[in-house]
């Protein structure tokens, strides 16, 4: 007997180790993916996790098709053609959307939500809300106007608290790239391990006391060490120009006509950075001492010299990219009111002959993707009582609209659903390193927006409006296209008919 209980003893050890191990492993798994817990009735507003899609217009990379689209637990697992066909299972809840379009979800790279520090501006609830309800289902964070700003290691993660259950929708970030990091790499390496996505830079003063503004000498500094990474530098191109930077107000400048501010920030402001610029992409070539860096031009106004700059660095082999926003396909100088600094941002809105330019360069590919780029602040600042465009915060409210204006005006100069989701979907998720995104693809997440191109509605008071402060958005009070019905994100159903999920069970991306 005792020698049996010596055999037995030993694998006795050997079994309750197993069970502690399994054990501790399982309540490891449970912290890292608190989220997992929501699953079901309080991330979703449909109870299943396995379920198909069907539609007659779904945009897939490889056309618009008549078909259905299978997701399980947050992926998509097949894309059949064929409407109403569902593949051999006819166990699962099939959601039947006839004429609506199922379209990726949009991924807006440039987005402002201000948190932590200035939620009085917006803040991640209101955003995201904001950004589900608009069907963009992926956003990236810029690293101001939020205080401190993301420019450490240490400031992303008090990010990362800040966003913890609060974001409907999955959120990237941007670091930022200041002169302090420039010539500290050993902060600006901290902060890209941490997982920020890349980094952006202002050329002219940003507003913010705590993100000055980069030389070219510090932009390659700051590229020589994302090329290692292989992340991007994204830039605000515009380079104060001396000569220029003076109105003398008493020669009847008046600061409530738009014309004034206007031309405080000429195109070339912009031209002078991105020809600082192109002096330096040259060198990300493949086999360039700077290979794996990537320039990225963020809200181009200018569509003619500065375009021109852009275009020939691409020819010659450069890493560069460009977005353009929809205010500046949507407005133009001659039909903002004088006095509404709703219409204020930098750089500026140009001319009628300006966005017609830029609406051929996005039609041609030469601009590369749009961005809201979604700056929101409290009406105190925005002055629109006083009407003093050079006093007034400058940005563009406009998250949740990104979706109706572009296709409501992109229509008129035929802009395809096709080019829409390539706009908006597929172009911001390469550019922004996010491979299971973008594209109704097997193995994707299944992040998507069901919207009707026909359905007409005016933005007023009575259509639900999720932004923080509707009023300070230039596109109220207007009528579009394009009524967004249904927001999946990760399988889950995050926004209909005016309402959310629940919880905010939105996913942070962090680069790995």
């Amino acid at each position: 007997m005792e020698q049996l209980l010596w055999r037995v003893l030993p694998l006795l050890t050997i079994l309750v180790s197993f069970l502690v191990f399994f054990y501790l492993q399982g309540s490891y798994k449970a912290q890292l993916h608190p989220l997992i817990k929501l699953t079901g009735g309080k991330c979703s507003l449909l109870p299943h996790r396995h379920f198909w899609i069907t539609s007659k217009r779904i945009v897939t990379p490889q056309g618009i098709i008549s078909g259905s689209v299978e997701v399980n637990e947050g992926r998509i697992i097949s894309v059949i053609e064929g409407y109403g066909k569902q593949g051999k299972s006819r166990q699962e809840e099939v959601i039947d959307y006839g004429d609506a379009v199922v379209m990726p979800g949009l991924i807006d790279v440039h987005v402002h939500l201000d948190e932590p520090g200035r939620t009085e501006w917006e803040g991640f609830d209101t955003g995201t809300r904001a950004a589900a309800a608009g069907g963009v289902t992926t956003v990236v964070d810029m690293p101001l106007n939020n205080h401190p700003t993301t420019v450490s290691k240490e400031t992303l993660e008090l990010k990362l608290e800040a966003a913890e259950d609060k974001i409907y929708v999955d959120v990237g970030f941007w670091g930022g790239l200041i002169p302090e990091n420039a010539l500290n790499t050993s902060i600006l390496e901290g902060l890209l391990s941490a997982g920020v996505l890349g980094v952006k830079s202002f050329m002219c003063p940003s507003g913010i006391d705590d993100f000055p503004m980069t030389t070219i000498d510090h932009i390659k500094e700051g590229l020589s060490v994302l090329a290692r990474y292989r992340r991007p530098l994204l830039v605000h191109s515009e380079i104060q120009q001396d000569f220029e930077n003076h109105l003398e107000l008493n020669d009847n400048h008046d600061p409530h006509d738009y014309l004034t501010y206007l031309n405080t920030r000429p195109p070339s402001w912009e031209q002078a950075a991105i020809k600082e610029l192109v002096g330096v992409t040259k060198d990300t070539k493949i086999g360039g001492p700077l290979e794996g860096a990537h320039v990225h031009i963020v809200h181009l106004s200018d569509s003619s010299a500065s375009l021109d700059l852009i275009k020939e660095a691409k020819s010659h082999g450069d890493s560069i990219t460009v977005e353009t926003c929809p205010h500046y396909l949507a407005f133009s100088s001659e039909v903002i009111p004088n006095g509404d600094t709703r219409f204020k941002c930098s750089p500026p809105i140009r001319d009628e002959f300006n966005k017609e330019k830029l609406w051929e360069a996005v039609l041609e590919g030469h601009i590369d993707l749009l961005s809201s780029d979604h700056s929101p602040t409290v009406p105190e600042l925005k002055l629109l009582e006083e009407g003093d465009f050079l006093r007034a915060w400058g940005g563009i409210s406009s998250l949740q609209f990104n979706l109706p204006v572009t296709w409501s005006y992109g229509k008129k100069y035929g802009l395809t659903l096709e080019q829409l989701s390539l706009l908006w979907s597929k172009k911001p998720a390469t550019f922004s390193g996010l491979e299971s995104k973008g594209a109704i693809s097997v193995g994707n997440h299944a992040d998507i927006v069901v919207w009707h191109p026909e359905l007409e509605f005016d933005l007023n008071d009575d259509h639900p409006v999720f932004l923080k402060h509707p009023s300070l958005s230039a596109y109220m009070g207007r009528r579009f296209s394009g009524k967004v019905l249904d927001t999946f994100v990760r399988g889950n159903l995050v926004f209909k008919d005016g309402k959310h999920a629940p919880a905010a069970c939105g996913v942070p991306i962090l680069a790995k």
